[in-house]
Formats: C-alpha cells, sequence, structure tokens
C-alpha cells in the first residue's frame, strides 16, 4: 500500500514516515539563483505549504544530522549546495491570523502569530543563540528587532519563510461585509500594519541579519497595495523552470496509477479508463505564459487516488471538499462589476479568454473599480487557479481557459444561481435536468428554459449575467442546467472525430451501473426576423406548427444530420455500453423546441 500524504504538509514527516513523494529538489539550485528574496504563487491547495516545509528542513542548521536521512534518496541529497543546512529558520503562517474584528484585533492577531513563531525560534535555536530574545506581546516588530540581534551574534544568517502572505487579508476583503474593502485598506495602506511588517523585513535584509526571504501566496494583490513598502521580491511564479514545481505532471501520475491499479488487479483497459478520468478531473493547470506544459492540481491527485487505493473505485464525489473555499472566491469575483459576463465567457470553450499581458501589479482598486479592468479580473481568476493560461494565438495575446472539469463545474453553478436567483427555480431546473437523463424527456427542460429564462435576457433584473439570446446563451443555460459530474463528465465541445458536438453528458464508468442515460445535445438559434413572422404570430402557432417552418425544418435536418456522424464516432469509441440518445434543440428568439432521434 502507499501511503499518500493527503493533507499533510510537514516535510520531516511525509520523508521520515515513508510517505508518497514526488521529487522537486531539483529545483533549489535554481532558486537559489533567482534572487535572495522570492515570491512564488499558487492556488490553494497546490503544495506549497509542503514545499515551504521541504526548504525549511534542507536549509536548518538544526537539521543538519539529519540530511542524509531526510534527502539521501533525492535529487539535491546527491547534489547538495554549499547552502545547505547553514541558516537558522523561521516560517510565519499567515493562515492562522484571525481576520475577524475591527483593525486593532487584526493587528493583535497579527503580533500573537509573530510572537508565537519567534518563541518557537528562540526554543529551537537555544544552543546556538547567545543573547536572549525579548518578546514584546504588544509590539511584535520590537520582538523581531530582538530576534535579528541575536541571530547577528551568531555565524548563521536568518532564512525567513512566510506561507500564505495574502490569506488573512484575502479574508478580510471577501468576507462579503459591508466594510471588507475599508478594513482592508486599514491593513496595507497608508502605515497599515500589514505593510510595516513588510517594510520591517525589508529593512532587516540590509545587513541586519536576514539574508533569504521565500514567500508564498495566491495573487499579487496584496504585494502590489503594499509596494511602496517592500519593493525587492523578486516574482518567480511565471519561470518556466518553475512550472512543475508544485503539481503533477502526466508521467508522474501514470506511474503512480499503475501501482495503485496493480494492487486493485485492474486490466490494461481499466487502467486507461482511471488516467482519463483523472486527465479530465484534474489536468489541465499552466503556469508559464510562453507555452503550454498541463501539470495536475496535487492535492486533488492525492484525494482521488487515496480513495481509489482504499475501495478500489472512484471516489463518489470528485471535487474534495477541501477546495470549497474556491467556490466562495468565485462568488466574490462574480460580484465585481463585469464579472458575471466574463464567467459565462469562460463557459465557451470555442473563443478562449484573451489579455495582451498577464497583468502582475494590480491592487484591490483596480480589481473593484469599474468594468473596464477585465484584464486584472482575467487575471485574478488565473491567480485563484479558476483560469489557467494556455499560451498565445496569432496576434500574440495570451489565451486563458478553465483548467478541468471539477473547476468548470464551479462555473457552471455559479451561471445557474445568476440566471435562477430563486431556490424553487432552482429546485425546478434540476428536476427538468433529471428528466432528460433519467428518461430521456428533454420537452420539460425546454419549456423549463424557454419560461423561466430565455424570456428574461431581454428583460433582466440586476444581478443577473449580462447575456443576449445567441446559439451560444442556448448552449451556456443548458450546461448550467445540466452540469452533473457525479454522474457525467460534461463536455461542452466534445471532440468527434474532428468535428464539434455542442453538448455531451457521458456517464462515468463506475455510474454505468445505474439507469442513467447518455446525452448528446446539438444547439441551433433562429432570429426571428428570419422566419418572416413577429413575436405575436409564432406565440399564436403551436409547437407542432414552428416545427413545420422551413427555416426550422432546415436547421433540425441540419442538426440530425451532424447527430448522426456524433453517434457513429461515440458508438466506436464506446461500443455496446453508450446509452446515447441525441437531441436537436432549436431557438427561435425567446423559445426553444427540441427534435429527438
Amino acid at each position: 500500500m502507499i501511503k499518500f500524504p493527503y493533507g499533510i504538509s510537514d516535510f520531516y514527516r511525509v520523508s521520515s514516515e515513508g510517505y508518497f513523494y514526488v521529487d522537486r529538489t531539483q529545483s533549489i539550485p535554481l532558486l537559489e539563483a533567482a534572487g535572495d528574496q522570492l515570491l512564488f504563487l499558487r492556488p490553494r491547495r497546490f503544495g506549497k505549504s509542503l514545499w515551504l516545509s521541504l526548504l525549511e528542513n534542507y536549509y536548518d542548521v538544526a537539521r543538519a544530522g539529519d540530511f542524509e536521512r531526510l534527502f539521501g534518496q533525492l535529487a539535491i541529497g546527491q547534489q547538495p549546495t554549499p547552502s545547505h543546512n547553514r541558516y537558522l529558520v523561521m516560517t510565519w503562517d499567515f493562515s492562522t491570523v484571525d481576520a475577524q474584528g475591527d483593525g486593532a484585533h487584526i493587528r493583535q492577531a497579527l503580533y500573537n502569530q509573530l510572537n508565537g513563531a519567534i518563541e518557537r525560534f528562540k526554543v529551537r535555536y537555544a544552543a546556538w543563540l547567545q543573547h536572549d530574545i525579548y518578546l514584546d506581546e504588544q509590539d511584535a516588530l520590537r520582538s523581531f528587532a530582538s530576534l535579528l540581534t541575536a541571530v547577528q551574534a551568531t555565524p548563521y544568517p536568518l532564512y525567513l519563510f512566510i506561507d500564505e502572505y495574502d490569506n488573512f487579508a484575502n479574508q478580510v476583503l471577501m468576507a462579503g461585509q459591508g466594510d471588507g474593502h475599508a478594513r482592508y485598506a486599514e491593513l496595507v495602506q497608508g502605515e497599515g500594519i500589514f505593510k510595516t511588517v513588510f517594510k520591517a523585513i525589508k529593512t532587516a535584509s540590509r545587513g541586519q541579519g536576514l539574508e533569504r526571504v521565500f514567500i508564498t501566496g495566491v495573487s499579487p494583490v496584496v504585494m502590489a497595495d503594499i509596494s511602496s513598502g517592500y519593493n525587492v521580491a523578486k516574482n518567480i511564479y511565471l519561470e518556466p523552470e518553475f512550472n512543475h514545481l508544485c503539481g503533477f505532471t502526466e508521467a508522474e501520475v501514470t506511474a503512480v496509477l499503475q501501482q495503485v491499479a496493480a494492487g486493485c488487479h485492474f486490466s490494461a483497459a481499466q487502467v486507461t479508463e482511471a488516467l482519463t478520468m483523472l486527465r479530465t478531473l484534474y489536468n489541465g493547470y499552466c503556469f508559464n505564459p510562453a507555452r503550454y506544459e498541463p501539470i495536475y492540481n496535487p492535492t486533488l491527485v492525492l484525494y482521488f487516488l487515496g480513495a481509489f487505493q482504499k475501495r478500489c473505485q472512484y471516489p463518489e464525489e470528485m471535487l474534495d471538499s477541501n477546495l470549497a473555499p474556491d467556490r466562495n472566491r468565485l462568488l466574490y469575483i462574480a460580484r465585481v462589476q463585469g464579472a458575471e459576463a466574463l464567467i459565462a465567457a469562460a463557459l465557451n470553450e470555442q473563443t478562449p479568454l484573451t489579455v495582451a499581458t498577464l497583468a502582475q501589479r494590480f491592487g484591490v482598486a483596480e480589481m473593484v473599480a469599474s468594468e473596464q479592468n477585465r484584464e486584472a479580473l482575467i487575471a485574478l481568476l488565473y491567480y485563484l487557479g479558476v483560469l489557467t493560461l494556455t499560451g498565445r494565438n496569432e496576434l500574440g495575446e495570451i489565451t486563458l481557459r478553465i483548467p478541468n472539469l471539477v473547476i468548470r463545474r464551479l462555473y457552471a453553478e455559479r451561471l445557474a444561481e445568476l440566471l435562477l436567483p430563486s431556490v424553487r427555480d432552482q429546485d425546478a431546473g434540476h428536476l427538468a435536468a433529471r428528466a432528460l437523463y433519467q428518461r430521456g424527456a428533454i420537452e420539460p427542460l425546454c419549456s423549463f428554459v424557454e419560461q423561466k429564462i430565455l424570456r428574461t435576457l431581454d428583460n433582466r433584473a440586476q444581478g443577473a449575467p449580462d447575456l443576449s439570446a445567441n446559439e451560444l446563451t442556448i448552449k451556456m443555460v443548458f450546461l448550467a442546467l445540466l452540469f452533473e459530474d457525479h454522474f457525467f463528465i460534461v463536455d461542452s465541445e466534445p471532440t468527434l472525430d474532428r468535428t464539434y458536438g455542442d453538448l455531451l453528458l457521458l456517464l462515468r464508468p463506475d455510474m454505468r451501473q445505474y439507469k442513467l442515460l447518455d446525452i448528446l445535445i446539438e444547439f441551433k438559434y433562429i432570429k426571428l426576423n428570419a422566419l418572416g413572422k413577429n413575436g405575436l404570430e409564432l406565440r399564436q402557432m403551436s409547437t407542432d406548427e414552428i416545427k413545420m417552418l422551413p427555416a426550422v425544418q432546415t436547421k433540425l435536418t441540419e442538426a440530425h444530420t451532424q447527430l448522426q456522424t456524433y453517434r457513429a464516432t461515440l458508438t466506436q469509441q464506446y461500443g455496446a455500453v453508450l446509452r446515447l440518445h441525441t437531441y436537436a434543440v432549436v431557438a427561435l428568439g425567446s423559445s426553444a423546441w427540441s427534435g429527438q432521434r
């Protein structure tokens, strides 16, 4: 049995207790060459804390006796740098700072965290320190100054690690309280405590004993807001040599999956099937703007593999509940003016989002000011991990898309909530969707979309997404209502023999034991003026009469011809297990009709 370190960010424990670990220590010399004060950003749950813990153990003078045991089997153990085990190290973990209350309360919470770290440092290095460290409960920066004095009296410099530097500031900003922005400004602007702390770090690096700083976080927003206080950190998060620093490659996932599958006595076909699931669900992240080099989210992969190894079947819930805060952050972004349309546009795989350059120096003011800051919003969605880089287009623009299926689910849920703010309507939409994939009845869903969504698009209430009726809108609406990854692989642009279907709900292999249907839908849209009839005339016609209109018949025939081709391709790929029902949905202005074949 492989010991997967799910939720474990202590490298000493991972190494000492024989947990699974993918070696990234070959990057240590590159980090040393990159600079003395580094900022490394990755989305939540991407293994940043484990990497930081590894660096702590590598550089800690107190771990010198453990070097061979911890690193001997890793790349850096074979060729260590001269800097290994020559630092006194201290870590500030800002994820533990209480962000509730007013500015004074947060200041004291931050001081408490810093003082706690300084006290642990004092105890850990008692044998190396010649001077005592004074702890000031009311002013942790005085405690830090006393620590630096003690460090300077030793032959060892200080290496400071800051984990999740922006976490508690982001909590304040995204708390949804009316004074959130004001409290955030109090922390980072002027002589705010957060800015003051980083000023102290900058000063300490000027010959006062602090030699290196390594900072992790999610976004550069907070760093931009305190830039005048701390403008010495080098951003390395887009450097191509660090794209895989946190995350798993396809080859690494394949190798460990094969080990797990062997223990379950899976066939080669079952291994391929499981790898396809993993790739669809968790792969697709890229942090290199030069070219697309996808990597897997490590936490989600470990979550999947742990459950898979235990029961030899896929976890029922593919989205780890520990990633729920990502959904809350997407909700926060959606409240920003102009972001609603951006969320809908991100779901359109035919036209990727583009920016001239990925913004790296933007603060909260730019993010929330107005709709014209679209590029900053796109960049923030990237930093949060709900968009990823895919390269550059023919115009040199950076292209971005939703990385994988579990993140697409977050978008689909948010779009559904925007389209249907009423819980009663949301429940009715779920029932209509179930009628389709449980019984093959699409008419209830078409009727629901027509009555509850399409007819309101041109007369939107405040807070509804900025959408207008067209073929893409119809597809996005159905996608939002039908997205159900508990049962299906939901693909809004499936590649079918070099052609594209519009919306495919393909049953997950582990769900084929249930009486559910595979669904493929092709959408067509006709403007009312192309029918030669006005809206009033159409409303007086029956559904059967509308379906017989020449323009509608042409679109239905076109869709059914395409569906026949797609069916043949899918049948060839999946064989007898496929329970495929295909549908053509034609929308006329704000109404939708379907034809099944």
